[in-house]
Order: C-alpha cells, then sequence, then structure tokens
C-alpha cells in the first residue's frame, strides 16, 4: 500500500509547468505507439536493439546535484536511433512515430525495475527526455533519405549528415535547457535568469557527451551494423560512471557537512533543528538574492556549520543564540569555526562566509555572509516557533537595528520568503 501513496505524493507535488509538460508528452507518447501499431514496426531488430540500450540507459539513470534526473546512456541511444541513415549500408526506413513509439517503450521498460522497488521515476524529467527526442525525430526524419542519397556514390559525402545532425542537436539542447530553466525556476522560485544560467553549466558537458556518442553510433552503424550498440555501449558506460562518481562526491561532502553541523546540537550548544533551519531559509533567501547554484551551494555548507566555533566555549550560550551575545564573543565564535572548516583543506570559501559572518555591512562581508547573518539571528530569535506576532517581532527587531547591523536588502528577501512559504501567517 505504501508505493501507490509514495507516487501519488510524487505527482502532488508537481507544479502547474510540470503538469503540462507530462499531459503534453503523454499525448505525444500515445499518437506514436497508436501509429506504429497501426502501420507495423518497421525494422524490428534495429528497433529492438535500440530500445534495449534506451531502457539500460533508464534503468542505470542517476541523479546530479540540483535534484537533476539524467539518464545519459539512454540520451545517447536514443539520439543514435533518431539520426540513424543506414544499418550495414542498408538504408532505415522508421518514421518520427516510429522513434517516439521506441524511446516510449524503451523508457517505460528500464523504469520498471524502479518501480517495483519503490523508487518511481521523475515523470517531469522523463517526459523532458522524451519529448526533446521527438522534437529532434520530427525535425530530422524527414531529411534522412535525401541525406542518405548524399553520401552514396562515387562523390557521396558525410559531411552535410554530420552538419545536419550537429545543426539540430545544437538547437534542440538550447530548446533543452530553456525549458529546463523555465521548470526550473517555477519549481524553486528563483529568477529565470539565474535558473538559466545554472542549467547552462549543467547541460554543457551532459549534452556534449551525449550528442557525441549519438552521432558517432548513428555513423558508425553504417559500417559496423548491429555490432555499433556493443561497441559504442562501453564509452557510454565509462560517461555514466564518471557523471555518477561526479553526483557521489558531491553528495557524500553534503551528508559530510550535515553530520558535522549535528555535533553542535548533541552537544547541547545550539537548540535541535537550529542548522538545519537556517540553512533551509538561507538557501531560500538566497535563491530570491538570484545567486547562481555553485553560490548557494557553498551558501547552504556554511549556513549548515556557521555555529561549530561553539564548541570552543567552555559554557554553552544559552539556548546557542549568539544574536544575543557579547559581539566580540560571537566574532570570534565565527573564526574559531572558520578555522575548523578550513583544516578541510577543500573548503576555504566556506570558511571565509563563516569567518565573516559577523561584520557590519559597512565592511562590506560576501553576500552569502550577510544571508547567514539575518537567518540566524531570526531563527535564535523565533527558533522553531510558526506563531505570527513572535516572527513579525523578530523581522522588526531585525529591520530596526542600529548601525546597519544587518543588511536590510537581506532582511526584505527574506520577509518575503517567510510570507510565501508560511501563507497562513501573512507579515
Amino acid at each position: 500500500m505504501s508505493r501507490p501513496v509514495t507516487a501519488t505524493r510524487a505527482f502532488q507535488r508537481l507544479d502547474s509547468g510540470q503538469l503540462l509538460l507530462i499531459c503534453a508528452t503523454g499525448l505525444l507518447a500515445v499518437a506514436g505507439v497508436a501509429h506504429t501499431v497501426a502501420v507495423g514496426l518497421l525494422d524490428p531488430e534495429i528497433a529492438i536493439g535500440f530500445g534495449a540500450l534506451i531502457a539500460a540507459g533508464e534503468l542505470a539513470r542517476l541523479t546530479m546535484p540540483g535534484n537533476r534526473e539524467v539518464a545519459p546512456i539512454g540520451a545517447a541511444a536514443a539520439l543514435g536511433y533518431t539520426l540513424l541513415l543506414d544499418m550495414g549500408d542498408v538504408p532505415v526506413r522508421h518514421s518520427a512515430f516510429q522513434v517516439v513509439a521506441v524511446l516510449t517503450v524503451g523508457m517505460a521498460a528500464g523504469a520498471l525495475p524502479h518501480l517495483a522497488v519503490g523508487r518511481p521515476p521523475r515523470l517531469d524529467a522523463m517526459a523532458r527526455r522524451l519529448l526533446t527526442g521527438a522534437l529532434l525525430a520530427v525535425a530530422y526524419r524527414p531529411l534522412a533519405g535525401a541525406l542518405f542519397g548524399l553520401t552514396k556514390g562515387a562523390e557521396g559525402s558525410w559531411w552535410p549528415a554530420l552538419g545536419v545532425m550537429a545543426g539540430l542537436i545544437l538547437i534542440l539542447a538550447l530548446v533543452d535547457v530553456v525549458l529546463s530553466a523555465v521548470l526550473r525556476a517555477e519549481q524553486v522560485r528563483a529568477a529565470f535568469g539565474v535558473a538559466l544560467h545554472d542549467e547552462v553549466r549543467m547541460a554543457a558537458p551532459l549534452w556534449s557527451a551525449v550528442a557525441a556518442s549519438g552521432i558517432l553510433l548513428a555513423l558508425a552503424s553504417h559500417s559496423m551494423g548491429m555490432a555499433a550498440l556493443l561497441v559504442f555501449a562501453a564509452p557510454l558506460l565509462v560517461t555514466q560512471v564518471a557523471f555518477r562518481k561526479y553526483a557521489g562526491i558531491r553528495a557524500t561532502y553534503l551528508q559530510t557537512v550535515r553530520a558535522l553541523s549535528r555535533v553542535t546540537e548533541v552537544g547541547g550548544y545550539v537548540e535541535p533543528g537550529h542548522s538545519r533551519r537556517v540553512s533551509r531559509l538561507a538557501v531560500a533567501v538566497g535563491r530570491e538574492l538570484g545567486l547562481a547554484e555553485p553560490e548557494l551551494l557553498e551558501l547552504e555548507y556554511a549556513a549548515l556549520m556557521h555555529d561549530i566555533g561553539q564548541l570552543s566555549l567552555r559554557d554553552p550560550i544559552p539556548g546557542g543564540a549568539t544574536v544575543l551575545t557579547d559581539p566580540e564573543q560571537a566574532r570570534r565564535i565565527a573564526e574559531l569555526g572558520a578555522e575548523v572548516i578550513r583544516q578541510t583543506g577543500v573548503l576555504d570559501r566556506v570558511a571565509e562566509i563563516v569567518r565573516r559572518q559577523c561584520d557590519s555591512c559597512a565592511e562590506t562581508p560576501p553576500l552569502a555572509s550577510r544571508i547567514i547573518k539575518v537567518t540566524n539571528a531570526y531563527d535564535d530569535l523565533i527558533g522553531g516557533s510558526t506563531d505570527r506576532d513572535r516572527a513579525g517581532a523578530a523581522l522588526e527587531r531585525l529591520c530596526l537595528s542600529a548601525g546597519g547591523e544587518y543588511d536590510q536588502e537581506v532582511v526584505g528577501a527574506m520577509a518575503r520568503v517567510i510570507d510565501r512559504i508560511t501563507p497562513a501567517y501573512r507579515l
């Protein structure tokens, strides 16, 4: 009974843009499968071979930083099947509708084992992969016969076909990045320009690897036939392993930082949940102010560990509320915490953010430090309470602080975030 509930909850969390994408892609998938069933499956051996590779890619999908679900092997196999001109010098005959059908069946087959163990795929990510494949098929398949004709004869050349493939993939990549940025901006409430920059940065290496593999797979099939699927499966697997290791390293870093942040809570130096609440609020405020994803990651690390310097205190501050302590002591705690973080040798920027979290605005600390100072003070004042009057009083205190202690732009952004995430308590 728990699996359907999990899937239902995942579906309910989708926003309007994601639902629209899923519905539109679902109709496209139904049309592709229905047309293929009606006219029959052309070149079934080729379709089954590529479909199996697509299914294997979906089975080996992984989650990249930013909760982005990708399937590079499946995407490369889908590109290869879409761009295919011939198999062993015999022209292929499949249409754009058949490409959509093969992609749909392959992706569904690869998702079934995940569903069986209670790990449903992200429907919006699958829909985007299917939609981009379908768009490329609609644009490219009508040209496939003419491009194949250009490669024949004594003066035949593959360059026109290669140019068309590369051009269409570039356009498709841009469409995919823009679509992804629109969905992400709505999902995490980030500015579209910031979301677009983040998506370009994340998509560039992935699309480069997938596009190169897909094009090479399509061209190699001319001389190698079906054996090209097996030959190119190896480098695709290497690409998959590289992406998985990258994602694993990022996840390990975050888990380690979260574990370190709990030391102050276990030791009784701060209230339970304080670091986690400050981190979530700081990241939301950072998005509100337009920070890019790498900056948000550093902000999250710093917010989780901003109180680690309290471990040096003989007598804990009551409630761990550094906002109520002597400014010099708070600064000393920040510097000691920064020194602890700097010992890792890989988080120097995070250490600097933590070190300068107690600086006044006149000292021009980094924006991340100003965000942590404001969100930490707010949580010190209200803790885990959702009381409207208490939250309003805390915001008023931060707004009326003397001497430019708190950045008012950050305070205003935090007020908007709090107002949005707690609609029952309009502030």
